[in-house]
């Protein structure tokens, strides 16, 4: 239930602010004044020009229009679903991360001053995947260090498996927006020779136009590709360091355990 809330808040989040970016305006059009030095030049208005600055969201907008408003809100759609689960699994991850060292030191203290319930107490006031495999491990300390052992190392999968949740949408969604982008291309490269056979004659005039059209959705696909692309690295990375932190600090709690029974 609280991935699922996570999951609304960021995708809220998402959704105003790019309502707050698509309807945010310059202040003030930039205006640009060329003189020269002629003298004549000076004393006539008519050289005096201005260009406005189109804004970068109206510059967007414009292309996503000009891409297909069916295929452009697909491929929107893929970032939009991605990054909101990338984005949940870098909070959840970041909130996984635990200080192993310190959570041993306080295990070892915990059993020497009140054995094992004070361990597991230490456990259960302590979050991460790291404080929920050690507690497991603890609830089994009666049953011997092999039974431990082997608990440890089962949970620990679970616990894996957690962290990797979401991560084929991720995946899925790096794949398909490519591919909805080179669908829109080719029907639009369909669409151009059409017109082609259309008008007759194959002049640039007829062609370029359904050409970029065409190709803009391909740029769209690949770009949405490339930024959730950059969010799964870093996620997989994320993991793969907890996974290490977790397999070294179970090793130690098994040393702690076995000089507890001694």
């Amino acid at each position: 239930m609280k991935k699922f809330f996570m999951f609304l808040a960021v995708m809220g989040f998402i959704t105003i602010s790019a309502q707050y970016a698509a309807a945010q305006t310059p202040d003030s059009a930039a205006t640009t004044t060329t003189v020269t030095e002629t003298p004549a030049a000076i004393t006539n208005p008519a050289d005096l020009t201005s260009q406005d600055e189109t804004p970068i969201h109206q510059q967007l907008k414009t292309k996503f229009i000009e891409g297909g408003a069916g295929f452009m809100a697909t491929i929107l759609l893929c970032l939009i679903l991605g990054l909101a689960i990338a984005i949940e699994r870098i909070i959840y991850l970041n909130l996984a991360t635990t200080n192993t060292e310190k959570l041993l030191k306080n295990i070892e203290e915990a059993l020497a001053k009140g054995g094992v319930e004070a361990a597991k107490e230490v456990c259960r006031n302590t979050r991460g995947p790291v404080a929920s495999i050690f507690y497991q491990g603890l609830c089994r300390m009666d049953e011997g260090i092999e039974v431990v052992e082997k608990s440890v190392v089962s949970y620990g999968s679970v616990q894996m498996s957690q962290m990797e949740s979401g991560l084929s949408w991720i995946q899925l969604f790096i794949a398909l927006a490519p591919m909805l982008g080179f669908l829109g291309t080719v029907i639009g490269m369909i669409g151009a020779f059409d017109a082609i056979q259309a008008a007759g004659d194959i002049s640039p005039n007829v062609v370029a136009g359904g050409i970029k059209v065409a190709l803009i959705t391909t740029v769209g696909g690949l770009i949405v590709a490339i930024i959730l692309q950059l969010f799964y690295n870093y996620i997989v990375s994320k993991i793969d360091s907890i996974v290490i932190s977790m397999e070294d600090a179970s090793i130690s709690l098994i040393d702690i355990l076995v000089k507890a029974k001694k």
